[in-house]
Order: C-alpha cells, then sequence, then structure tokens
C-alpha cells in the first residue's frame, strides 16, 4: 500500500495542472484502484465482482428478451390476435420478474463490494496518515493539503461509489450496444436515396443514424461541461474550509466570547460562505446548461427512431411490432452511446475526487520524503541518557534555530530548560520526540517505551474520563487506584464521573486537564518524563504538589521541563540555556 500511495502521489502532480480527462487521469483511478485488488482481499472481491459482472450480463440478457417481445406483442395488436396478447401479457411479466430479480441482485451486490472496498482504502488511508507521524507533519508543513479528514471520510467513499458505478455501467453500456446494434442493423434495412444523379445505398441505416445522432451529443455535452471538474473540485475544498470555520470556532469559543470577537467570526464565516456560494452559482449555471442538453436530447431520443423508421412502416415494409421493436432498439443503442452524455455531471465529480486522493497521496509522500531528509542520526541510548553531539536545528525556511551544540541530560538529574520566547525551546523538545525533521547530527535517546511528553494543552480523547487519564491506554488500573491519583493531583472532586463519556477537551479547565496529565505521568512513571510548560495554568501551591508527589511516587523518572517560572528551580538539578541572540545552546549547569 505504501508503494501504491507514492504512485498515486506522483502521478497526481500532473493531473491538478489541467483537470480534464485524460490518459493520466485514468492512470491515476488505477493507481488507487489497484492497491484493493492485489490485497488480502482480493479473492472475495474477485468473487463479488464476477457474480456482479454476470448479473449484469443477465439484466442485458433479458433486456434481449423483452425487445424482441415488443415485435411479438405489437405485431399481435396490429393483427388483433386476442388469444396471443393474452399470452404475450404473461410473458412479459416472467420477463419483467426475472429482470427485477437480477438487478436488485446486481444492485445489492455491488453496495457489499463498495462497503467492503471503502472499509479497506479508508483503514489504509488512515494507517499511512497516522505512520511515523505524517498527521503531526502535514499540519505543521504540509501547507498543500487542505481538510485530510474530508479526504479520508468522504473521498474514499465516493471514489468507491463512483468507480463502481463507472465501471459497471460502462461494461453495461459496452454489453447492450453490442446486443442491440446487431439487432437493429437486421431490423432497420437499407435505405436508399438519391444525391442528384447519383444513388446512394445504406445498409442499416438505423445503427448509422444512432452513432451520429449520440455523437454529435457527447461533442455538445462534452463542450458545455467541460469546466464542471475544475468547478466541482474548489467547491470542495470551499466546503470543507466553511465546515472547519465553524468548527474551529467551536473549540476556541470561550475565547472568543472573552475577545467579544463575534463579529470578527461572523465575517469570515460569510466570507467563506461567501466563496463557497459563488462558486455554487457557477456549477449551478454550468449543470442548467447541462440540463437543457440533456433534456432535450432524450426527449428528442423519445420520438427520433419512429420519425426515422416511419417511412418503411407506411410503406409496410415492416410491421407496427417492428417499428416498435426498432424503437426500442434505437434507444438502447443510443442509450449505451450516451452514457457519457447522461453521466457526464458525475464523472467531472469523480474526476475531482481522484484529484484530491491523488493529490492528498501526493503530500503524505512528500512530508514523509522531507522526515527521511532528516539528517540527524539517531540511535537507543546504552546508559539510558539523553545525549546530542553537533545538534542544528532549523527552522523550515533553512534559518539556523540553534547552531550545533553538545550536551549530555543525565538519568537522575532533572533538567529545566529555560530561554525568552521563541528561543527554540518547544522545538528542542519536537527533536527529542522525532517530530521535527529539520535537523542534523547525533541524538542518542532512550528506548521510545521509557519516555513520555507532555505538552503545554494536554491531549484528552473523546470517551470516558477514564480513559482520558489512562491515554494512550497501554496500561489499565481499577477505579479505585485511579481515583487515589486524581487525589493525589487536586482533581479528585472529578472521580464520579470516570465513567462519563464527554468530549473533556472542551468540558475541562486547561488547568484542570493539566492536573489530569500530571496524574496521567504518575501512573505510568516513565523513565523520562519531558514536560512543555506542563504546569503552566496551575497555581504555584498545585504546582509544588504534583512535582512533589512526581518525586515522591516516582523517584525513578527524570524530569526535563521547559518552563518560565522562577519556582520550577527547586525541582531540578540542572539549567539548560537557550540563547535566542546567539542562537546557541549553554550545557546543563547547576540550577541556581
Amino acid at each position: 500500500m505504501h508503494t501504491v500511495m507514492k504512485d498515486q502521489g506522483r502521478e497526481a502532480a500532473g493531473t491538478r495542472q489541467k483537470p480534464v480527462a485524460s490518459l493520466r487521469f485514468f492512470k491515476n483511478v488505477w493507481l488507487l484502484t489497484r492497491s484493493y485488488w492485489q490485497s488480502e482481499e482480493k479473492k472475495r472481491a474477485f468473487l463479488l465482482l464476477g457474480a456482479i459482472i454476470a448479473l449484469t450480463l443477465g439484466v442485458v440478457f433479458m433486456l434481449v428478451q423483452i425487445n424482441q417481445w415488443y415485435n411479438t406483442f405489437y405485431s399481435a395488436l396490429q393483427n388483433y390476435e386476442t388469444e396471443k396478447i393474452f399470452h404475450e401479457l404473461v410473458r412479459f411479466c416472467w420477463l419483467a420478474f426475472l429482470y427485477i430479480i437480477l438487478a436488485v441482485y446486481a444492485f445489492y451486490l455491488r453496495q457489499v463490494l463498495a462497503i467492503r472496498w471503502r472499509r479497506w482504502l479508508t483503514n489504509a488511508y488512515i494507517d499511512r496518515w497516522m505512520e511515523d507521524k505524517t498527521y503531526y507533519r502535514l499540519q505543521m508543513f504540509g501547507t498543500a493539503t487542505d481538510n485530510p479528514d474530508q479526504r479520508i471520510s468522504e473521498d474514499v467513499r465516493l471514489f468507491v461509489d463512483y468507480t463502481l458505478q463507472f465501471g459497471i455501467g460502462i461494461l453495461k453500456a459496452l454489453v447492450t450496444f453490442i446486443s442491440f446494434v446487431f439487432v437493429l442493423y437486421q431490423l432497420s434495412g437499407p435505405l436508399d436515396f438519391r444525391i442528384g444523379s447519383l444513388p446512394v445505398h445504406v445498409p442499416g441505416y438505423m445503427v448509422w443514424t444512432a452513432l451520429l445522432y449520440s455523437g454529435i451529443g457527447t461533442w455538445l455535452t462534452w463542450k458545455v461541461g467541460n469546466r464542471l471538474v475544475g468547478l466541482n473540485f474548489v467547491q470542495q475544498r470551499f466546503e470543507a474550509d466553511f465546515r472547519f470555520s465553524m468548527m474551529r470556532m467551536r473549540e476556541n469559543c470561550e475565547s472568543v466570547a472573552f475577545y467579544n470577537g463575534e463579529d470578527r467570526e461572523r465575517s469570515i464565516f460569510k466570507k467563506r460562505f461567501r466563496l463557497l456560494l459563488d462558486n455554487f452559482w457557477s456549477i449551478i449555471r454550468k449543470q442548467k446548461q447541462l440540463i437543457w442538453l440533456n433534456s432535450g436530447y432524450s426527449q428528442i431520443a423519445i420520438i427520433f427512431p419512429l420519425v426515422v423508421a416511419m417511412p418503411r412502416f407506411l410503406a409496410h415494409e415492416i410491421t407496427l411490432g417492428g417499428l416498435m421493436q426498432i424503437a426500442s432498439a434505437f434507444g438502447r443503442v443510443q442509450e449505451s452511446l450516451s452514457y457519457f452524455v447522461d453521466m457526464y455531471t458525475s464523472i467531472a465529480e469523480w474526476q475531482a475526487v481522484v484529484e484530491r486522493l491523488t493529490g492528498f497521496g501526493l503530500h503524505m509522500v512528500q512530508v514523509k520524503e522531507t522526515h527521511r531528509q532528516d539528517r540527524l542520526v539517531r540511535s537507543v541510548s546504552a546508559r539510558d541518557d539523553v545525549e546530542a553531539r553537533g545538534l542544528e536545528i532549523d527552522l523550515p525556511n533553512g534559518t539556523p534555530l540553534i547552531r550545533p551544540a553538545d550536551f549530555t541530560l543525565e538519568p537522575g538529574r532533572n533538567v529545566l530548560i529555560k530561554g525568552v520566547s521563541g528561543s527554540g525551546k518547544s522545538t528542542l523538545l519536537r527533536v527529542l520526540a522525532g517530530i521535527w525533521p529539520f535537523t542534523k547530527g547525533h541524538l542518542a535517546m532512550p528506548d521510545g517505551a521509557a519516555v513520555m511528553f507532555i505538552p503545554q494543552r494536554p491531549y484528552l480523547p473523546l470517551g470516558t474520563l477514564k480513559e482520558a487519564i489512562l491515554y494512550p491506554g497501554t496500561k489499565d488500573l481499577p477505579d479505585d487506584e485511579v481515583r487515589q491519583y486524581m487525589e493525589t493531583c487536586r482533581i479528585g472532586y472529578l472521580a464520579e464521573k470516570l465513567h462519563v463519556e464527554a468530549d473533556w477537551g472542551h468540558v475541562l479547565s486547561i488547568g484542570e486537564q493539566q492536573r489530569l496529565a500530571f496524574a496521567r505521568a504518575l501512573i505510568y512513571q516513565p523513565r523520562w518524563l519531558f514536560l512543555d510548560e506542563a504546569s503552566s495554568a496551575l497555581d504555584e501551591e498545585t504546582e509544588a504538589r504534583v512535582y512533589g508527589m512526581l518525586q515522591q511516587q516516582a523517584p525513578r523518572t527524570t524530569l526535563v521541563s521547559v518552563g518560565h517560572r522562577s519556582t520550577l528551580a527547586k525541582y531540578h538539578t540542572d539549567v539548560l540555556y537557550l540563547d535566542k541572540a546567539t542562537q546557541t545552546l549553554r550545557r546543563p549547569v547547576p540550577a541556581v
């Protein structure tokens, strides 16, 4: 799957330049498709696909039988053959019943295949998105990617639905055309006329008429609707941006309320909604033109074969049944040839979906390759310490943040990282965590299982309060023990809500979240605990309690803290200072 996504990404670059159907577009469809059909589920997938194809062929066969029925039934009507008329009505009921069964199960199995395919592809994208912290790097460094959640939740669904719809639809159209073009050729007979003194003989003229009629309709549809691909691509982004702006407002509602920022937020919403509506009006205008064309095309197609075949009927060369069979066969041939006309709007949306998914794949590959360009040599420390040699840290634009530095953090010696705002304290922790790619030098770190990082705003997942405290869930404890840790961190008043599900990141204050994070640290007791302003929202008394309890109940845990408060110094043995002016890092020195 990784290789396939790389291919998807590389091929996506060209398709975004001009969003029209091309060989590159179909190649991207294949690259997105083949991953599932070469996966561990391929046997069941091919069985389902084979059954769907067989049922689709059965549907076309029933259409051929019904077409033949037209001739027999209407000829009986013309000749007033009462017994035969009723016999054909009963026969039609059986044909219709079989047709319905085949059509229903073809649809049902297609939906089963779509669900299985979507499940597999969604899981694959989720795995790829979460692997090696790609989600973080996309957010921090992948500026070309917007709304990856929509790509995974919405675009994967649309891709699977459209791909199956068009794949089976094209197969059905092709088989229908092959089945009915011979019927139409035999029934239509020749057309003889003169151009001046030159006699012209056209065998099977209804077939050529159907080809010409469908060709003109397809060309006109493409001319009218080719801009829909780009418009649909942009519309999805505008829709997602509008939703995201309101979601972000909801997540930060308290801050907005404090600032009285409602007018500003309102203007942002309306601006993004206006962009959405302007583009949507362009889509509507194009779709209106297509509806004019398609409606006229479809309505003319009802009467057109009757008009063209009428001379032969009036000349008594064919019966009423033959006329109706010709009209029905012409309709099937014209319908199969007009598949592109009927589905153009959906095809435009399909192209936009493929653009977004292949673009998403490209951006994940790009941030992955950015990570691989990280020239920092990492290793597991044999002495369980943190050792950096020649460590250089840059900003994404290449500006140096910290010039070459050497330092060693020893187990049992708590370190306070200090420096003015913007000197790179939090970025240094990101380097130690392995999520900042713009680095050089050598870094030896303890085993990952022995390390825990606590950011300034701790993450609390959706679910129960107990699940939030035990995040990421690699350890489980009885409720009583969890309550004890909560009491230790002065948040015991929430103990009765341990099994209440909520969005705790919004329910709790920052101070409460930070206390929960310290309870989490006491539960897991890592050998190394890195804290990035982790007590900034706590009063000094509570800060003293939680740091004191860490030293008392987790004596084997070494603390590395980023902070500005002078009160933190007494809980740390050494100080590591970052000088913003000189972009240098001073080695750990004893805390004052």
